[in-house]
């Protein structure tokens, strides 16, 4: 039974870019050839057992021909497999999507094209750039710099936007010759290096000026270059270079399973955020705590939850018992908003927040209620603060405190904080989640690591153990929460930005 081929554009760089569809198609993958242009974090959307084999370019380097992807691609088809051709940018806009589809079509074996944004539309959506504009052009052309000396520039280029993929290196002889065809020398040009990424670097001059520039600054492709009155719009419209984190690297030290929502909030504001799990939630060493809990819950008065991972995981105990939710008389204490709304999307309603977010603020939110003989159960992490149990005891409560999950440090750490913080590009701020973010994290890079780096802090307890390591805490979330926490980054970032 023969398999099918899916050329999928993967779009010019930002992963968020890929369409419906090639999501929907990466999601059933059995095999991905992906370029080196395509985002590498759209292979996370193939299933965790199909390969992954990387078959682009990078300058002169070549992992194949392209009679090797062409024969590759329809030897695994001819195996009945689902194979997803991951390109950069568009397949049909300078990427060789042609050739491959004859090749698939020769052999006889079932395609289909996934179109995807191309650069010259990303890049102009990420600079403010619009490539058409009624009050300016009515055209655009798209060339190639690679086949600069086919052209006849004084038909190309004479009032239109145009838009050179590939033309670093012929940039100079393709400017001159456009000015020696009759384009203005000032016509507003610019030069993009890794559009729609955080990493986006933009230089802007005149079609005579640009040329220069670019040698000035030892820009390196992939770039791609605009040349037209509507470069000049940039100043008004560019909307993603404003934004308040943007070209922020920022790490992020928590858990892999909870470090999504942090990351998409700072993606969203310009930032890149580089995913260093130095924790890793896990069940707890010993259940039987939390079983026989679980089993009298009906006898307690009060649940209090210090965490949505205290949530989760008693929740999987639960589930895994005779019981259920029926089985909660208790009143529940949320100690902030993510737990809070971990349990209410159980339909649970929450009788205490406390004001703060930390256990001091927890057993203030106590002090007026009556806990002479009443039972409390405290699922949480295997090492905890023991403030709580503790002042809640010398009030009369029974608190029984048991093991919900623990955190490990991860095995991959180690080399993973040596790729990251090891490279050209060192990251500008590190967030702090816990204590033990903190201390493992030195544990597998010390303190060495963090020079020139800034530090975010959850909130006082982490921002004290950070202090006690030698470490300087820049700025720390209030409230204590990862809202809080982007937008101290964000206010520190502001203050601190060249004019």
């Amino acid at each position: 039974m023969s398999g099918k081929v899916y050329l999928v554009g993967a779009g010019p760089g930002d992963p968020q870019l890929i369409t419906v569809k090639g999501q929907r198609v990466l999601a059933s993958a059995d095999s991905v050839l992906y370029d080196n242009l395509a985002p590498h974090a759209l292979l996370d959307l193939a299933p965790p057992s199909a390969e992954r084999l990387y078959v682009g370019k990078k300058a002169t380097e070549r992992a194949f021909e392209q009679d090797e992807i062409s024969a590759m691609l329809v030897e695994r088809a001819r195996k009945g497999l689902t194979v997803v051709r991951l390109k950069g940018g568009d397949p049909f806009i300078f990427g060789r999507g042609g050739e491959e589809l004859e090749a698939l079509s020769t052999a006889g074996v079932p395609f289909e094209v996934v179109p995807g944004v191309t650069s010259a539309l990303g890049i102009g959506a990420y600079t403010g750039v619009p490539l058409t504009h009624r009050d300016h052009v009515a055209a655009v052309t798209f060339v190639t710099g690679h086949a600069a000396d086919h052209f006849d520039w004084s038909r190309i280029g004479a009032d239109q936007t145009l838009v050179l993929y590939m033309g670093l290196m012929a940039f100079p002889e393709i400017a001159r010759r456009l000015i020696e065809s009759g384009r203005s020398p000032g016509t507003p040009a610019m030069a993009v290096r890794w559009g729609t990424r955080p990493d986006q670097r933009t230089l802007a001059g005149t079609l005579a000026t640009l040329p220069a520039i670019l040698l000035e600054q030892e820009i390196k492709p992939p770039v791609t270059i605009v040349v037209g009155d509507v470069v000049g719009l940039r100043d008004r419209l560019n909307w993603y270079e404003g934004l308040p984190l943007f070209g922020q690297r920022i790490v992020i030290t928590r858990d892999r399973s909870q470090a999504g929502d942090l990351a998409a909030k700072l993606l969203a504001l310009g930032a890149e955020p580089i995913e260093l799990p130095v924790i890793e939630i896990q069940p707890p060493a010993d259940s039987a705590p939390l079983n026989r809990a679980i089993g009298e819950l009906e006898t307690y008065d009060w649940v209090i939850f210090t965490s949505v991972n205290g949530v989760r995981y008693f929740l999987d105990h639960l589930d895994h018992s005779p019981r259920d939710l029926r089985a909660l008389r208790a009143r529940i204490c949320a100690i902030g908003p993510a737990t809070r709304n971990a349990l209410e999307q159980l339909h649970l309603k929450v009788d205490i927040v406390p004001e703060e977010y930390v256990a001091e603020s927890l057993v203030a939110a106590f002090e007026t209620i009556e806990l002479a003989g009443k039972r409390v159960l405290l699922p949480r992490a295997a090492v905890a603060r023991d403030l709580v149990p503790e002042r809640l005891s010398a009030r009369g409560a029974q608190v029984d405190v048991v093991e919900a999950y623990r955190t490990v440090l991860p095995e991959e750490a180690t080399a993973r904080a040596r790729e990251v913080f090891g490279g050209k590009k060192r990251p500008h701020w590190i967030t702090f989640t816990s204590s033990s973010t903190v201390t493992n994290f030195l544990t597998v890079a010390g303190r060495q690591a963090l020079q020139e780096v800034r530090i975010a802090s959850i909130g006082p307890v982490t921002t004290e153990t950070a202090r006690s390591h030698g470490l300087v805490v820049d700025v720390e979330a209030s409230p204590f929460t990862m809202d809080g926490l982007v937008a101290a980054i964000i206010d520190e970032s502001r203050r601190t930005r060249p004019a």
